[in-house]
């Protein structure tokens, strides 16, 4: 779909793909899961008129390394996080996550260190309980659905991806969602990230959403099967000052249900202050 990732971070034996669009004050975007900075192409876009914009993929992640026995769990993640802020010289960049990428910058907030200008979480996970049944068979039995027959997985994933849209999808772009998750590496990757989403990760930090001393607006697709909008009335209420904005007909991947509406929610809130 012509996105490409041409830099690249080495950490601890991964190699994290990131790209740069733009000019002005630094955003950085953060994917969720099992997805990759592509759902932010349009969002990117359309920012890069008037900011510096940041995308990577996560180690285990679209086209940053796979590999066996990687650990790719939110702390690590976190860290990881941290250490590219580092690399990019960004001392106060604005955040926009979505997703496992909202606990990913909670987390570099709140145990790392990370200083945002603002931070703009897009139906994060970020309060307990979460994790579907799915989440908990693919913990409870990983090793035998690596060994799936390639098409049934090809098959799960799609069906897994596809239900975060709300509005339905252009072939091409579940095709390329889904294509890092499949062959000799990515097939045990989908699985790998899966198996270690771990509701603790952010128990750890809940409790701390308190302390957050910087603009924050939550973003909700009205109609997000995968986590209910009365989350992200929950989220907004535990934070100071949060702003929390419901986008009508969008589900969990409100960047392809409404990219537009989010853009301008997200643009709005970046020009603020």
């Amino acid at each position: 779909m012509g996105w490409t990732l041409p830099e690249e971070f080495v950490t601890s034996g991964d190699v994290v793909r990131w790209a740069r669009f733009g000019a002005g004050p630094p955003v950085v975007l953060l994917h969720g899961t099992p997805f990759s900075s592509l759902v932010w192409r349009d969002v990117a876009a359309a920012l890069a008129g008037t900011h510096e914009v940041f995308v990577w993929d996560m180690p285990g992640y679209g086209r940053s390394t796979m590999r066996p026995e990687q650990d790719v769990s939110l702390a690590r993640q976190a860290e990881v996080f941290t250490a590219l802020l580092a690399h990019w010289e960004l001392t106060a960049p604005s955040v926009v996550a979505h997703d496992f990428g909202g606990a990913v910058a909670l987390r570099a907030t709140l145990l790392h260190g990370a200083t945002y200008r603002r931070l703009a979480l897009v139906d994060p996970v970020a309060l307990r309980p979460w994790g579907s049944e799915f989440f908990r068979l693919v913990r409870e039995h990983a090793a035998v659905f690596e060994r799936l027959p390639p098409d049934l997985h090809r098959a799960l994933v799609r069906e897994y991806v596809r239900s975060a849209a709300h509005r339905g999808w252009r072939p091409e772009t579940l095709d390329a969602l889904v294509e890092p998750w499949l062959g000799p590496e990515g097939q045990p990757a989908f699985y790998r990230q899966v198996a270690q989403a771990d509701q603790r990760y952010t128990d750890e930090v809940q409790d701390r959403y308190g302390e957050l001393d910087l603009p924050v607006l939550v973003c909700w697709g009205a109609e997000d099967t995968w986590i209910p909008a009365a989350k992200g009335r929950e989220l907004a209420a535990a934070i100071p000052g949060a702003e929390l904005r419901l986008i009508p007909a969008a589900g969990h991947l409100v960047q392809e249900d409404a990219p537009a509406r989010l853009t301008a929610e997200l643009v709005a809130f970046l020009r603020a202050g």
